[in-house]
């Protein structure tokens, strides 16, 4: 059941989220469409080929892609004051699909009895690929290359679903919940990885 719902949450989220970038640069219907439908299954995708699972079962989610396509028709349909609001939610949804994918292909290694380090890697790329690709057909700078924070988020949840502390559903859950709190804390206050000054840049303020 948690594998479920981990799959409707990052979907609607992630096809939101999509959908969102979509609009904002303009794109017709069909780019919309695409576009969500790119940001919620790249992941899977991107985790399939990576743990060796066969990329047809990205096709017998059925269920999903009428979730996905029922999500992306509401946020094309709503009023612009509406979806002017909704822009400030855009990081709370793509931390709402980061947390749930990065769980669920952490569950998918560890099931398949991957090492750690391979839990870790599932988890960063389907939480981050769907992202990823989407940021890069919109033509912008993806969000993992940022200063903010954000694969570090989905790996940690990786490592913790990988090293068997994540056994049950609350846990599970309740792990979720911490990814997105994180993702959001480090969006508001700037948390960033340590990065190589050029020669003769001024040091960044932190914040």
């Amino acid at each position: 059941m948690v594998w479920d719902v981990l799959n409707i949450i990052g979907t609607i989220a992630f096809a939101i989220s999509g959908a969102i970038v979509a609009i904002e640069e303009d794109y017709d219907l069909l780019g919309v469409y695409i576009l969500g439908f790119a940001t919620a299954f790249g992941g899977g995708i991107t985790r399939n080929l990576l743990i060796d699972l066969p990329l047809g079962l990205v096709w017998q989610q059925g269920i999903l892609f009428y979730i996905a396509a029922v999500a992306v028709a509401i946020v094309f349909v709503l009023p612009n004051y509406w979806l002017e609001r909704w822009n400030r939610w855009f990081v709370f949804f793509d931390a709402i699909g980061l947390a749930a994918f990065a769980i669920q292909g952490a569950m998918y290694a560890k099931e398949m009895n991957h090492p750690i380090i391979a839990v870790v890697l599932a988890a960063a790329l389907t939480g981050v690929g769907g992202g990823v690709i989407r940021d890069v057909l919109a033509r912008r700078q993806p969000l993992i290359f940022r200063k903010d924070l954000y694969a570090v988020w989905a790996m940690l949840g990786g490592f913790i679903v990988g090293m068997g502390f994540a056994e049950s559903e609350f846990v599970l859950y309740s792990l979720v919940a911490l990814i997105v709190l994180l993702r959001m804390l480090a969006y508001q206050y700037g948390w960033r990885l340590p990065r190589r000054q050029k020669s003769g840049e001024e040091p960044s303020p932190m914040r």
